[in-house]
Parts: structure tokens; sequence; C-alpha cells
């Protein structure tokens, strides 16, 4: 065996205690479908020390950016009226709608994602204004629930209602995972 074996394993033990890994064990997720009531993949939420970390991976969208939101109730029942039934966006605090709002913005405001030509998409989106247990800002599973819903276009993140992202085009329940 060659010194380099003989150092191999020790090393690997140094890196590990010096650089230790971070748990992803996810929370809660949403299965989104389309108006049509057809899948498109889950989102998952993971708390993180100061918010929530959503991982999307959906394939079947409309290509282009999209523009998702936090809604504040917990139901996706209604996709051929437009999901509707998912209420406004989470916004304990009563602010305005958009990112770049003085105003605002809702706990239920999001960064937008891109879906590639083929309809498949999968982004990390952090947000520091929701969690899941509402250990930081506000609490994404009350007694109502809550959904994801994704918009037709982009969101300019200031204009009202809703950042003109256009219909609601998928949903997704959010539910505990632990």
């Amino acid at each position: 065996m060659t010194r380099f074996q003989c150092l191999l394993p020790a090393v690997t033990l140094c890196i590990a205690l010096v650089y230790p890994t971070t748990s992803t064990a996810v929370d809660a997720q949403a299965a989104m479908s389309d108006t049509n009531g057809q899948p498109l993949g889950t989102i998952d939420l993971i708390a993180a020390p100061t918010g929530t970390l959503l991982r999307i991976e959906l394939n079947g969208l409309a290509p282009g950016p999209k523009a998702i939101h936090i809604h504040s109730v917990g139901d996706c029942t209604d996709p051929s009226e437009g999901f509707v039934a998912s209420g406004g966006h989470v916004n304990p605090n009563d602010r305005a709608h958009g990112l770049l709002n003085p105003d605002g913005p809702d706990a239920g405001d999001l960064t937008n994602f891109y879906v590639h030509d083929n309809g498949y998409a999968w982004a990390e989106i952090f947000t520091p204004l929701a969690s899941v247990n509402g250990r930081v800002g506000a609490t994404i599973l009350d007694e109502d629930g809550a959904a994801l819903v994704v918009h037709t276009r982009s969101d300019d993140h200031s204009s009202q209602p809703i950042g003109g992202a256009g219909a609601r085009v998928a949903c997704g329940l959010i539910e505990s995972v632990r």
C-alpha cells in the first residue's frame, strides 16, 4: 500500500469535519397539476435557518419565464376555473404585491423561474418571507393550508395585483411530509 493510499481515509475524514454537509430533508411538497388536471411534477419545500428553499422540478408547461406565488388557501380543486379556490397570496401583514414594490412584498411573492423549450423546468428559489411552520416569516401550513400557483407569464414584481403574470396555469397543494 502506498503512502497516498494510507493517507486518503484521513484526508477524507478531515474534509468531512471541516466542510460538514447540511441537511436537505424535505419538509413539505406540492404535487403540481395543470388546468386539465395533468400532473406536472413536484415542488419541494425545505426549511432553512432564515426562510424556505423551494426546489422546482416540472415538465409540461409552455416555454418561457413563469411567475410562481405561495397562495393562502390549500385548495387546487377547481382547475377549470383557474385555481381561484387557492385564494390570494399568503399575506398576513397586508403588504402590496411585488418584490420591487416599495410597499411590498407580500409573503407569497417569489422570484420567477424559466421553462425550457422542451417544457422542462428545474430551479431553486429561496424566500425569507415565509416558512412551512412559521418559524421565519409567515406560516405556510396554517389552518387552511396553502398552495403553490404558477402563472402563464413572468411577474414584473411591482404592478398590482399580480405583477402582470397572467392566468393561473398550475397549482399544487402544499402538504407536510414529516
